[in-house]
């Protein structure tokens, strides 16, 4: 068999993100879960099946930015259609400002994004108290925007014609006025946050009950709604003095804990730092699931086989799609220009899936198969040298710290050494632990 190279190429970019639900992407898909200490997935699913839509769920997903969140909930968003669910899943960064975030911008988001994905199920809403919510806002907001003209009511009746609404439309023409305009966002919520709970209960009582009761009838098991992206909220500062992640999910957290359906929220990874876990766990009555990275060390430097294995599987898999893992020794020649080249991109990603087809990616822009061990060396080099230029000195010996007792503990340490990607979290069975970013590892600074 010989390797497709345009498709390797494609199917390496680390700017992809696996969609479960294709036949294409599932053939690139690795279960990591035997070494990522559990089937965190079919957690979440099992939550979800095990109760009835007259009892909605509430959960809680994070892990390092690029750890592969978001290709395990589109997973999870595959595994529940086939179980007769309806799912939205959508990415909030693309209707939010990660830097100003509130309360009532997740809700406009979420029913809007639920709304659109109703509508295109011709199933039939009455959202009267949000066309006057939208109408007020258009006022404060003084856009150009006539609510009864442009979007007339749904279901209202003018002669023999029955005039349509569309929900999603009536906030998207909104909320794209004031996306990109600070003082028109701070006008919004002025007008919306005294309104909070009136927007709550619009959301259950004309978008989300009314559409579980016609996907019931059309045969679905009810409705699931999965905001990603919400782990990449930044840190800043809200009126309030407090952090965005804490002003949201904690102080806010119980009126994100209200909609009628079952949800799940990605969340910043700080958060399992705070002091205030356990106020987050209490907001929403259960512990974050987080995805660690797939181990390549044990605590004691010993290298662990299982996980390694899974990341050549990794590789391969996207060199060749078709072929069953027991074949790929084989291949490898095809790929590398030797097995311990595979073996060297494995352990220097420290189990980091993005950062592995980083430099799997980078070596392709550099050559093409099979690939050199110099060009690879080449790229980690280049890496290093990225992520040295944010290190100072007091901060090489937090990491040589890391390095011997393989702990972290606060946020402080998180904002310096987990977000920075320097430092990743492992869990293999009954185990938990810290170690450095091997790329550094190698760095003379941390072996000094």
């Amino acid at each position: 068999m010989e390797l497709n190279l345009r498709r390797f190429f494609r199917a390496s970019n680390p700017a992809k993100t696996l969609n479960f639900g294709t036949i294409e992407d599932r053939q690139y898909y690795i279960d990591f879960s035997e070494v990522r200490g559990g089937k965190l997935i079919e957690q979440v699913a099992r939550t979800i099946t095990r109760l009835s839509p007259e009892n909605p769920t509430c959960q809680l997903f994070t892990g390092h930015i690029g750890s592969g969140k978001s290709t395990e909930l589109l997973r999870l968003k595959a595994e529940l259609e086939e179980q007769d669910f309806h799912v939205v899943y959508f990415e909030s960064s693309k209707d939010l400002d990660m830097a100003d975030v509130d309360i009532t911008d997740i809700l406009l988001a979420i029913a809007r994004q639920v709304s659109e994905s109703i509508e295109q199920l011709q199933i039939t809403l009455q959202p009267t108290r949000f066309k006057a919510l939208l109408q007020g806002l258009a006022n404060v907001l003084q856009a150009q925007i006539d609510i009864q003209a442009d979007l007339p009511a749904l279901g209202s009746v003018s002669g023999n014609t029955k005039e349509e609404f569309s929900l999603s439309l009536g906030i998207g023409k909104i909320t794209a006025k004031a996306r990109d305009s600070r003082d028109l966002r701070t006008r919004l919520r002025q007008y919306l946050e005294p309104r909070t709970n009136t927007i709550l209960q619009a959301i259950n009582q004309e978008l989300l009950t009314p559409s579980i009761e016609q996907l019931k009838q059309q045969g679905k098991q009810g409705l699931v709604v999965i905001i990603d992206n919400l782990d990449r909220i930044m840190s800043s500062r809200t009126a309030t003095g407090r952090p965005q992640p804490e002003y949201l999910f904690i102080d806010r957290g119980d009126q994100l804990n209200q909609l009628g359906c079952h949800v799940v929220y990605t969340i910043p990874l700080g958060l399992i730092f705070s002091n205030d876990l356990g106020r987050l766990t209490n907001r929403f009555g259960g512990d974050p699931k987080t995805l660690p990275m797939v181990p390549v060390r044990f605590t004691d430097e010993t290298p662990c086989e299982e996980g390694i294995e899974l990341l050549r599987q990794m590789v391969m898999a996207r060199s060749f799609p078709e072929v069953k893992p027991d074949e790929y020794s084989s291949l490898i020649p095809q790929v590398f220009d030797q097995p311990e080249t595979l073996e060297r991109l494995c352990m220097m990603s420290g189990g980091h899936v993005r950062t592995l087809l980083v430099l799997l990616y980078s070596c392709l822009q550099k050559e093409d198969p099979p690939l050199s061990r110099e060009a690879l060396e080449d790229v980690i080099l280049q890496r290093r040298h990225q992520l040295l230029l944010a290190i100072e000195a007091n901060e090489w010996e937090m990491l040589r710290q890391v390095g011997k007792t393989k702990k972290l503990s606060g946020l402080t340490d998180y904002q310096t050494l987990l977000r920075s990607l320097w430092v990743f979290e492992y869990r293999y069975r009954k185990d938990f632990w810290f170690d450095v970013n091997p790329i550094l590892v190698e760095a003379p600074e941390f072996q000094s």
